[in-house]
């Protein structure tokens, strides 16, 4: 190593694991990256994609300036410039057509940015502007729903660490590095295999034995979108056999009788039917998971993304709360959060005026223009946001702000997508690098990249069973005129008279530290940021030890198992069919990849086994059947578009299923994909309707079991 070279300790924030990561740097370029093996949570452990961070830094199309559309395309833009005109823009648009009329789509990149989010909540707060969008509707917004319907127990669920047993439905955190409360955390696998040999028994629920399902103790290889069914079956199974936590029933549960009855139709035979699996294989894990007798089930976007999302969510959270598993009086909170205020964290449900405004049903009343879909976890939900810009009267979406997002590869609908985007008064995109939706873009403002800004461990905050909290000053100065992504909201909202009005106070301008505008995000954290500040890769902060309280005297809630809409929605998966139906022969089911995150790193450097084509993987007999071989391409048919896809041989995948990625696939301005498939991927989005293949609550679209059907390409 040189004697210039500096190594510098951050954290990666390409996706939620937040690993620790070493970075070497000589004359503000980065030479060398690893993981940071003094790193407390993840020990030296980093993803292929966290390895090859500096290929995002260093992209050969990375956008050092702003740039703005002329007649003869982008031309260089300074940022102060392109925020004068974009507010100037946005001004006329509030005037004419009111605030609803400016919309902000925040992505992946936003979320693990920690002032991102909430600056621009409060921007549109300071507008008056509901047209707040995200990822999260895509593919997060039933396990938000599940809580409201269900109530919010304050002792919080069983940590990983105290577990005897774990149920994992359509989650494969080996690859994903994404886990839930209560399971194995994705930023260091070891854990899981560290945890079964104390005697930690897993189950797994998915369609593939994916990398998790192997190091499973009983794998259920569930048809895709029979999710739902097979927790009903469960809970049928535990009720009927009286092996549910009856005290902890009568004392804090709410609609057992009406559960009962409503899952009465689902015995082992119809579930294993539906579900494709042994019903003998079933009985086993659920009497597994019953035992426990600690541990949790949980989920992770594989049921959000396919039929019935929010009852598989509610029916988990059922799942939880009949066999008892919430901490009790006594024990250490699962997640202490170094990030939140010192609360009082009561043995009891928390009512839901106490709850924060994402979590309160009160708080999330709008709806939007476009089938009455609601509100959630104060958002409008993304697969209607083409159509409130296509369609005309008051409140249509006429201008969007998208920071760290592609829509174009990650909304459902890409044609649809496409059209809205392209029909839009204004598109500005914050984006490190050019994109497929940048390419339709008014103005592009140049951000700086994770590793040249001040952050904080903020997502992992609400996971780590730890009070372990990382601040990272920048590790390589930025070059060119760049704003940090919270800047632009806040330039924006001076130039317009708007405020930006945090939880701990006004931010008055976007020349304000990163650091103060943390620290007005949050104002009443357990450390504070000045002293999490100076722990240079992150510490663990011992004397933060919350333990569960007793109930608050007078305090009343209990946690409901049987929502109206639950035992409604019971009621229609019972009568439904099974399998991908006589017109189509397969099921569609989506899956994460180790080397890209949605949309981000397709273009990083590769490790051997990836691919930037998004496979279409499918068992090696299938392939036989078709009459076609490893890379070869084929057709992939649904009831709304058809798109070629390379396929490659799987044998954990079952039959009758095509598994693959989404958020990728390069169109043209005319929705049709250029390039080779080979190289720019194929599209799952263009698989699924706006029209048609979105749930009716919220319009969740159908990124998973989708009906399809294949044949050999040409």
């Amino acid at each position: 190593m040189s004697p210039e070279t500096k190594t510098r300790r951050t954290f990666c924030r390409l996706c939620a694991a937040s690993c620790g990561l070493s970075i070497d740097v000589e004359d503000n370029r980065i030479v060398a990256v690893s993981g940071d093996r003094e790193h407390a949570m993840s020990r030296g452990y980093t993803c292929v994609k966290g390895r090859n961070i500096a290929a995002q830094w260093n992209h050969p199309e990375r956008l050092r300036t702003s740039l703005r559309r002329g007649e003869g395309g982008f031309e260089a833009i300074g940022s102060a410039a392109a925020l004068d005109e974009v507010a100037a823009r946005l001004s006329a648009i509030r005037d004419a057509h009111g605030p609803h009329a400016i919309a902000s789509f925040c992505g992946t990149a936003a979320y693990f940015s920690a002032p991102a989010v909430p600056v621009s909540r409060a921007w549109h707060a300071g507008l008056g502007s509901r047209s707040r969008y995200s990822t999260m509707t895509i593919d997060q917004a039933s396990k938000i729903i599940a809580v409201m319907n269900s109530g919010t127990w304050g002792g919080g669920p069983h940590s990983f660490a105290s577990a005897d047993v774990i149920m994992l439905v359509g989650s494969n955190p080996f690859v994903s590095a994404l886990h839930q409360m209560g399971g194995p955390p994705g930023f260091r696998p070891t854990a899981l295999r560290e945890a079964k040999d104390r005697g930690l028994e897993v189950i797994v629920v998915d369609p593939r034995r994916t990398e998790t399902a192997r190091m499973a103790d009983l794998h259920l290889p569930v048809k895709p979108g029979q999710d739902a069914a097979l927790i009903a079956g469960m809970i049928r199974l535990i009720l009927s056999e009286e092996l549910h936590d009856a005290a902890f029933c009568e004392e804090h549960v709410d609609g057992l009788d009406a559960l009962r009855e409503a899952v009465e139709p689902f015995t082992p035979e119809v579930v294993a039917a539906r579900a494709g699996i042994e019903s003998d294989l079933l009985v086993r894990a659920t009497r597994m998971f019953a035992e426990g007798p600690r541990g949790v089930a949980g989920s992770g976007t594989g049921p959000d993304m396919a039929p019935h999302p929010h009852l598989s969510e509610q029916l988990l959270l059922a799942l939880n709360s009949i066999c008892g598993r919430w901490s009790r009086e006594g024990e250490k909170v699962g997640v202490p959060s170094v990030l939140t205020p010192d609360l009082p964290r009561p043995a009891q449900v928390i009512p839901k005026e106490l709850l924060p405004p994402e979590l309160n049903d009160a708080a999330n009343a709008e709806r939007s223009r476009i089938r009455g879909v609601r509100q959630v976890f104060n958002e409008m939900p993304t697969a209607v946001l083409p159509d409130e810009i296509l369609t005309p009267g008051e409140g249509q979406v006429r201008a969007l702000v998208v920071v760290g997002a592609n829509p174009v590869a990650c909304w459902p609908d890409q044609a649809r997508t496409i059209e809205a985007l392209s029909a839009l008064d204004l598109l500005v995109c914050v984006d490190v690098v050019p994109s497929e939706t940048t390419q339709l873009a008014d103005y592009v403002i140049a951000p700086r990249h994770s590793l040249e800004r001040t952050d904080l461990s903020s997502y992992q905050d609400m996971l780590w069973e730890e009070p372990f909290a990382q601040f990272t000053e920048p590790v390589i100065e930025p070059e060119g005129d760049l704003v940090e992504d919270w800047q632009v909201f806040v330039g924006l909202a001076r130039r317009m008279g708007s405020p930006i009005e945090l939880a701990g106070g006004v931010v008055e301008s976007e020349d304000e530290d990163t650091l103060s505008v943390l620290e007005k995000i949050y104002p009443a954290t357990k450390i504070s940021l000045r002293k999490i500040a100076e722990y240079e890769g992150g510490h663990v902060f011992e004397e933060v030890a919350p333990v569960v309280g007793p109930p608050i005297p007078g305090v009343e809630g209990r946690l409901r198992v049987a929502s109206e809409q639950a035992i409604a929605e019971l009621g229609d998966v019972a009568r439904e069919g099974e399998g991908a139906g006589d017109e189509f022969t397969h099921l569609l089911a989506v899956r994460r990849l180790k080397h890209v995150a949605n949309s981000v790193g397709r273009d990083f450097p590769k490790s051997a086994e990836a691919g930037r084509h998004n496979a279409a993987y499918l068992h090696p007999d299938e392939l036989a059947a078709l009459g076609v071989r490893d890379g070869d391409l084929i057709e992939i048919e649904s009831a709304d578009g058809c798109i070629d896809a390379v396929v490659e041989a799987d044998a954990d995948v079952r039959p009758g299923v095509v598994s693959m990625a989404h958020g990728f696939g390069r169109p043209s301005a005319s929705g049709d994909v250029t390039g080779d498939t080979r190289k720019v991927g194929s599209s799952t989005a263009r698989l699924i309707s706006s029209a048609d293949s979105l749930d009716p609550l919220i319009a969740m679209p159908r990124f998973s079991a989708i009906p399809v059907r294949l044949r050999a390409s040409g």
